[in-house]
């Protein structure tokens, strides 16, 4: 017999950015525990095949969350659906084109911070604007990224976005308990995924950072379907406001 409050029937989540990688180990973590899972993401073909792979209690929208009027309406169309909105995991990002600081532009800047700071902010704020608006509590998830603990020469505009969603969690936090709404951001380390295929495939790069790593591999997306579980159920009721690093050691070596 499994633990109750991890059961999530009738639980119906959102996962931007949850046809690959880290959202997907999500999504999937999520249907298994029993909730009705909507993934966005902007590559029409890959959903479908996510969804055909996840089963009849997943689905998707093709959402660009870049695009403010885009997200409004897609989450009024899940909430019009479904009828609830229970957890929304504001995943989605990009990785920037490193560049030394005297040659990042603003344009450069902006590319990125576009989807994951404006991004992820409008859509944390449309969720729990229907959260509010029903009035059965929920949970919001930022998906940030270890490089806010470590730096990242170059990824200024990653690293910035990245450190945003942290402070924004902790204002969320704050500012929703009220409405029964509890915010905490995701801490991922190197893990496999679009973002990271391209630092995965350089030599040096691996031959570098897998032997800081203490459990010897890289993160993969199932790491963090049991995360998504637990934050999304009733077991994490007391838990908001806080920054949850997973990352195979790598922070503590």
């Amino acid at each position: 017999m499994g633990y109750a409050k991890f059961d999530l029937t009738g639980h119906v989540s959102l996962v931007t950015g949850g046809n690959s990688g880290i959202g997907l180990g999500m999504a999937r973590g999520l249907v298994e525990a029993g909730a009705q899972v909507c993934i966005w993401g902007t590559k029409a073909d890959r959903n479908a095949e996510v969804v055909e792979s996840l089963g009849e209690r997943a689905s998707a929208m093709r959402v660009d969350v870049g695009e403010e009027e885009s997200v409004v309406e897609a989450l009024a169309e899940v909430v019009g659906r479904f009828g609830r909105l229970d957890s929304c995991f504001a995943n989605a990002g990009v990785e920037s084109n490193r560049k030394p600081l005297v040659e990042t532009s603003l344009a450069d800047f902006r590319r990125i911070t576009r989807i994951n700071l404006d991004g992820a902010f409008v859509t944390l704020r449309e969720a729990a604007r229907h959260m509010i608006e029903l009035g059965n509590g929920g949970s919001l998830v930022a998906t940030s990224s270890l490089s806010v603990l470590m730096g990242q020469a170059g990824g200024y505009a990653y690293t910035a976005s990245k450190g945003g969603l942290v402070t924004i969690v902790k204002a969320l936090a704050v500012e929703l308990a009220r409405h029964g709404i509890r915010a905490n951001a995701l801490l991922p380390g190197w893990t496999e995924s679009g973002v990271t295929a391209g630092s995965f495939a350089n030599e040096k790069f691996v031959s570098n950072v897998m032997p800081r790593m203490p459990v010897r591999r890289w993160g993969v997306g199932d790491d963090f379907g049991g995360i998504a579980v637990y934050l999304a159920s009733e077991a994490s009721s007391f838990h908001t406001g806080d920054s949850i690093l997973i990352d195979g050691g790598y922070a503590a070596f």
